[in-house]
């Protein structure tokens, strides 16, 4: 009973449930990364590069003896290693956007309190005078 009473106090931490968003939204993210990097950038690649399609390189490695071929597919090595690249570039956006509005909301002043506000009102009632 009391590993169930633990559990549900380490699960219920703010930090577990921010954990589980940035698990989850990174998934998405990686499958539209996925998306854009396998149906938009790869065949434009492809088309630049006399119409290769990079899933499909392979090393053809026939060994001595008649053994059955063996294919090394170095071309689905190549779309991670891309994909990797377009991934870690829009996490790099994204951060550098983040940072970007933060930097803002911290150079933004902060909105006056009640009591600098009643100040302020008596200056300008002084001042007036």
């Amino acid at each position: 009973m009391k590993i169930i009473q633990e559990f549900k106090a380490f699960a219920m931490r703010g930090n577990v449930f921010d954990l589980a968003i940035g698990v989850i939204i990174g998934a998405a993210f990686g499958k539209i990364v996925s998306a854009l990097s396998d149906n938009i950038l790869m065949p434009i690649l492809g088309a630049l590069t006399s119409n290769v399609n990079f899933s499909e390189l392979a090393w053809k490695i026939k060994p001595p003896g008649g053994a059955k071929e063996i294919d090394i597919g170095y071309g689905t090595f190549v779309n991670a290693v891309i994909q990797f690249i377009i991934l870690a570039f829009c996490i790099f956006l994204l951060v550098k956007g983040m940072n970007l509005l933060i930097k803002k909301q911290e150079a933004a002043p902060p909105p006056p309190s009640n009591e600098e506000k009643l100040l302020t009102e008596i200056r300008d009632l002084l001042k007036n005078r």
